[in-house]
């Protein structure tokens, strides 16, 4: 397991300032043990936790040619047709993966393909399985596509999640399973598939990223 590139600011930052807390608590309160050691007790449960949050662990990825697979850790929230209003303009089949705090916040391209879009939104920020933080909240939408089909990922930030991270432009080559970006905190990602897709999960059904077939094409 390695720590993401993202997370060196924060886990600095957070550092720093637990340091100073505990110094000034030391100092102010040392004749009160159980509230110094209680601060410091809390202290380090809390940086450990937000050093998990970027973490990347080491896994052996799935892949295929007509594979669909998970852009995130998390656990799948909606499946439904719906009308894609930003770039298919067309009914689409939605696979929705909510990430919770503790899971780890990478997302990963689903398909190997040319980069057809990518596109940053301002917006609010509802908690991620709000049916409207799909289209009213913070969010990126990236179009990968293949000989087999055009994928829409949509990266939606949620109540917590302040930051969305996305690596790709329009026209770049990427592979499946490479890193596409990242989001601080609890949040959402939506895949946009062709009606008809296969779909290869469940609701309810907690998937991986870069490991979990989520569709076939």
């Amino acid at each position: 397991m390695k720590i993401h590139r993202e997370g060196f600011a924060t886990i600095s930052l957070v550092f720093l300032v637990l340091a100073l807390i505990n110094g000034a608590v030391f100092y102010w309160l040392g004749s009160i043990p159980a509230v110094s050691y209680a601060v410091l007790i809390f202290s380090i449960l809390f940086f450990l936790f937000i050093v998990s949050f970027f973490r990347v662990p080491a896994r052996q990825y799935t892949t295929g040619d007509n594979l669909v697979i998970s852009p995130c850790d998390g656990k799948v929230v909606v499946i439904e047709e719906v009308f894609e209003p930003e770039y298919f303009q067309d009914k689409r089949l939605q696979v929705s993966i909510f990430m919770s705090p503790a899971n780890v916040h990478v997302n990963r391209n689903p398909i190997s393909g040319t980069v057809k879009l990518s596109q940053y939104h301002a917006g609010k920020y509802l908690v991620a399985w709000h049916p409207k933080s799909s289209t009213e909240n913070e969010r990126h939408s990236v179009v990968i596509g293949n000989q087999k089909a055009d994928i829409l990922v949509r990266q939606i930030a949620g109540a917590l999640a302040r930051r969305i991270v996305n690596y790709l432009k329009p026209g770049m080559q990427v592979s499946q399973n490479e890193e596409m970006g990242f989001i601080k905190f609890g949040s959402r990602v939506d895949l946009y598939l062709p009606i008809g897709t296969e779909v290869a999960v469940q609701l309810e059904q907690v998937v991986k990223g870069g490991q979990t077939v989520i569709a076939k094409i």
